[in-house]
């Protein structure tokens, strides 16, 4: 006979599906056998994190904000989506590829490896949280992760709020400044006190 769970309506418990914690050796052995595209995916936190269906307000953001640093700095210390390092302890399970990095020194000096903390300038992610939910990730696990690599300043384009936030001053695990620009605003980076960014510039294409 059927048993009754209870007289009220029935909302079982959420559980989560056990997941796999991938390393880097583990992605680089999978990306050699051909069997995924690393161009697509990520390694954060353990976890493969795909990198497709970004729509054309994350794309033009990342045009625009490209545009500016490469003028800023220099097109051999720009990168788009080129994977880096981060603090020791993270990067057996983390190989993040932010979308945009700008480069202590020029990008063919490094021919066999990433990026450390130490050669990064400024990291930009965009969030375009209209289409790919990626503002609380960028905003907390992304920024945890930069933070406890002691990168100096971490950008997140906000596309859904046209706002820029800027994270600054890591410490212990945590950016302790963190500000958010409106479009009407500009903002200097610290690797570079000259030019202004205007932030309505990533918003205008």
């Amino acid at each position: 006979m059927p048993t009754v769970i209870t007289d009220r309506p029935y909302r079982p418990v959420p559980v989560d599906p056990p997941r796999k914690r991938w390393t880097r050796a583990e992605c680089v052995a999978l990306e050699d056998s051909g069997l995924w595209d690393q161009q697509r995916l990520e390694l954060v936190q353990g976890e493969l994190i795909s990198k497709m269906g970004k729509k054309r307000p994350h794309v033009n953001a990342l045009v625009a904000v490209q545009a500016w640093l490469v003028r800023t700095f220099g097109e051999q210390f720009v990168n788009p989506e080129a994977p880096i390092d981060v603090a020791p302890e993270d990067n057996p399970t983390n190989e993040p590829e932010p979308d945009l990095v700008v480069l202590a020194k020029p990008s063919r000096d490094f021919q066999d490896a990433n990026p450390r903390p130490g050669d990064l300038r400024l990291v930009v992610e965009i969030s375009d949280s209209t289409s790919d939910s990626t503002q609380g990730f960028d905003l907390t696990t992304k920024a945890e992760l930069y933070a406890r690599a002691g990168i100096v300043e971490y950008w997140v384009i906000d596309v859904a709020a046209r706002r820029l936030v800027v994270h600054r001053d890591p410490r212990e695990g945590l950016y302790l400044s963190v500000t958010a620009y409106g479009e009407e605003e500009t903002v200097t980076p610290l690797a570079s006190p000259g030019p202004e960014f205007r932030v309505a510039a990533a918003f205008d294409a």
